[in-house]
């Protein structure tokens, strides 16, 4: 069967760039689809639909197929889309005859077995709801009618998703486990003193003073957990909710969002980094721990992992750290100033995104699997294509889909799915990776206490927000 090929490479640039010719664009329509020199803008929902259904003489394009399955659900469920094209590809075409209808499952059968395929490994997500899994299973056996091969590969088919699925499960497990274990670490966290966690034996530059090596644990992890994003998580925010979709789903115990969990990374590294850099007692100790995460956004940005930079500068910029002035006497911060600018947020995050289209062309023409890493700042580029989903209609006053909008939208999918697909080239070390995952970090309220135990208040309103912390976390 068929691979899926990088996705960006299915979006040809020229169709989303502005038309500049003063020459009046040619206007087409051809049974409910609407085309503008060509390319499709706009149609009605059965047309889309039908424009996804293979036949015997037709496949639909590859990039229709990846658009139209990731925003289709902001119309209608999955499921009922299945259940559509499946109808459509074999049951909309039986005549009654066993020999006609035999013979035409086995000509079409294939092509049906293609897009599925597409379907399963683009979107595997989608079929851990029950009645997915049944209109595959069903439709394997409705090939089998007429066809012996396309019923192996629908059986392969069918044991590569399950493949996948258990593996999402897995993984969202050590996801469950890990945040359990955190969340038991961090209370008893608070209850100690600052002069007793400054002991504790994983603390960061005991368990790694390379600044290299610490940049490649975190991109491995934000590589790992990129990796489990599905596609429609992207617009699954944007899709009312149905009733239909409180039925019990394939794996329902496991409908924790990965895209929400990879935030939630984001938040959790720039508050280990904030711990870190606060804990020290001497002010020369927190100033080598300060100095050592500078390096590590260095190196973070020369990788292309510009979500854990901008991670550890959110760290780095919290109050509690930036208040303390003392310490950032003693380190030079030319570098970090440098890094800063990089993720300015001014005009956009114009250097930022400057930076990420260097990264993008680098991994382009890469020699190198190194050379392949591009990361975002996560959180920007869910802005963007939120931004992208408010700022358009998605049907317009004929009650056509604005395809074109959608054409836009699945390419910035795409192209995250070009990064996602790469593989981290460099090598594991267990312990850093065990220490970013679960050790224990302090809340707001703790950081506030350390960093006035760190360097004392400098007016009364500090002074007196320092005796009320002091209060509140002795009596938890």
């Amino acid at each position: 069967m068929p691979q899926t090929t990088p996705y960006s490479s299915k979006f040809n640039p020229s169709t989303y760039s502005s038309n500049h010719s003063h020459r009046q664009p040619v206007e087409e329509n051809y049974g409910g689809l609407h085309y503008r020199d060509n390319k499709l803008v706009s149609g009605s929902l059965e047309a889309l639909i039908q424009l996804l259904v293979p036949t015997v003489d037709y496949y639909p394009d590859r990039s229709y197929i990846f658009t139209f399955l990731l925003t289709s659900r902001l119309f209608l469920h999955p499921f009922e889309l299945m259940s559509r094209v499946c109808y459509l590809c074999v049951d909309h075409h039986r005549v009654g005859d066993p020999q006609t209808d035999k013979k035409r499952i086995r000509e079409i059968a294939p092509k049906i077995v293609q897009l599925l395929t597409e379907w399963t490994e683009t979107f595997p997500y989608d079929f851990r709801d029950e009645r997915m899994m049944r209109s595959l299973k069903e439709m394997t056996h409705r090939l089998a009618f007429g066809d012996e091969l396309s019923r192996r590969a629908m059986q392969r088919l069918i044991q590569r998703l399950l493949r996948k699925l258990t593996t999402l499960g897995q993984y969202e497990e050590s996801l469950a486990t890990s945040s359990a274990t955190a969340a038991a670490m961090d209370r008893p966290l608070a209850l100690k003193s600052k002069q007793q966690l400054v002991r504790r034996d994983e603390c960061v530059l005991n368990l790694c003073d390379d600044p290299f090596v610490f940049a490649q644990q975190l991109t491995h992890i934000e590589m790992e957990r990129l990796s489990y994003i599905g596609p429609e998580e992207f617009v699954r925010a944007f899709a009312k909710k149905r009733p239909s979709d409180n039925h019990k789903s394939f794996f329902s115990k496991r409908k924790a969002s990965n895209l929400e969990a990879y935030v939630e990374w984001f938040n959790r590294l720039s508050y280990l980094i904030a711990t870190e850099i606060c804990m020290p007692v001497k002010k020369k100790h927190r100033a080598r721990v300060l100095e050592f995460f500078i390096d590590v956004a260095q190196e973070c940005f020369n990788i292309g992992n510009f979500n854990s930079l901008m991670a550890i500068i959110t760290g780095m910029n919290m109050n509690p750290v930036s208040r303390l002035k003392k310490t950032w006497n003693k380190v030079n911060t030319d570098k970090f100033d440098i890094l800063v600018h990089q993720m300015d947020p001014s005009s956009n995050f114009y250097s930022y995104r400057t930076a990420l289209r260097g990264a993008t062309q680098r991994s382009s023409t890469a020699h190198t699997s190194q050379e392949m890493i591009v990361i975002p700042f996560f959180s920007l580029l869910i802005k963007d294509i939120y931004f992208l989903n408010e700022g358009c209609v998605n049907r317009l006053p004929n009650g056509h889909i604005n395809f074109e909008k959608f054409w836009e939208l699945a390419k910035q999918v795409s192209e995250f799915l070009s990064w996602r697909q790469v593989i981290c080239p460099f090598e594991r070390d267990r312990k850093t990776l065990q220490y970013l995952i679960s050790a224990p970090v302090f809340g707001e309220d703790e950081l506030q206490l350390a960093s006035y135990e760190s360097e004392g208040p400098e007016n009364n309103m500090e002074r007196d927000t320092r005796r009320s912390l002091r209060s509140s976390l002795s009596r938890m």
